[in-house]
């Protein structure tokens, strides 16, 4: 496990505007690792260990089950943020468990050496106050589209998100991951994703989802984004990727 290189440092928008001092600071206790879709990164109920930075293309997902085994995700972060103990401030339990859904390369640091970090450098804990107000604020916006919005809108918003956080028209997601992500039916997914593949709007292959109208998908998709896209853009500007 590697140290990561400026380069991949620069592949997550919270550490590519860090203050040089900052990111000095961060560089020798983390590890690069690339992680594989489903990989469990925290688990609820466990103490948070570790603190992760997904960088590029890659996403995780905070999900939470019910009695009945069932799951759903409440949260999603890539490449504008973190997750673990930039937020839980130690190594208290964590609530939901957080996996990968699109695999990619995370940075890895323990959580007491980021405390420690944050101690020492009144910027860098600030920062991260920040930060943690915004993943806040994306957790209530998906807990109100969960309940309020069809999940022909929730489909188009998370390929929305999934092209502002690689990049790429064209992303690893393959129907059975947006079950997963959405907490519904494979069925649902299926006749959703033929609906958008007969009107043009997208098209998929071997596990690949391809945008092939952005303006349609825009359209069809719920105003959720661009209320997480609006609070971003005052509390943290230029961090969450902006439209493609």
């Amino acid at each position: 496990m590697p140290a990561p290189t400026k380069a991949q440092l620069a592949q997550n928008a919270l550490l590519s505007v860090l203050r040089e001092e900052d990111r000095i600071r961060l560089e020798p206790h983390m590890l690069a690792l690339e992680t594989k879709a489903d990989d469990v990164l925290i688990r609820a109920g466990e103490d948070v260990l570790d603190t992760w930075f997904p960088c590029g293309g890659a996403l995780a997902a905070f999900w939470l089950s019910d009695e009945s085994g069932d799951a759903i995700d409440v949260g999603y972060v890539g490449r504008e943020g973190a997750i673990g103990g930039i937020v839980s401030n130690g190594h208290v339990p964590a609530y939901s468990t957080t996996v990968v859904r699109i695999p990619g390369l995370f940075l890895r640091i323990k959580t007491s050496a980021l405390e420690q970090l944050k101690i020492e450098s009144l910027s860098l804990r600030h920062w991260f106050a920040r930060y943690s107000d915004c993943l806040l604020a994306q957790v209530f916006q998906t807990s109100a589209c969960n309940a309020t919005h069809t999940i022909r809108q929730r489909v188009a918003k998370l390929i929305l998100a999934g092209l502002a956080r690689t990049g790429e028209r064209e992303f690893p997601m393959t129907q059975e991951q947006l079950a997963n992500m959405l907490g519904v039916g494979r069925t649902f997914i299926s006749r959703v994703i033929g609906d958008m593949r007969r009107d043009g709007i997208i098209a998929s292959r071997r596990g690949t989802l391809v945008i092939k109208d952005e303006h349609a998908l825009r359209a069809l998709s719920c105003s959720c984004t661009r209320h997480i896209e609006n609070h971003f853009d005052a509390v943290l500007h230029g961090i969450y990727p902006p439209p493609a």
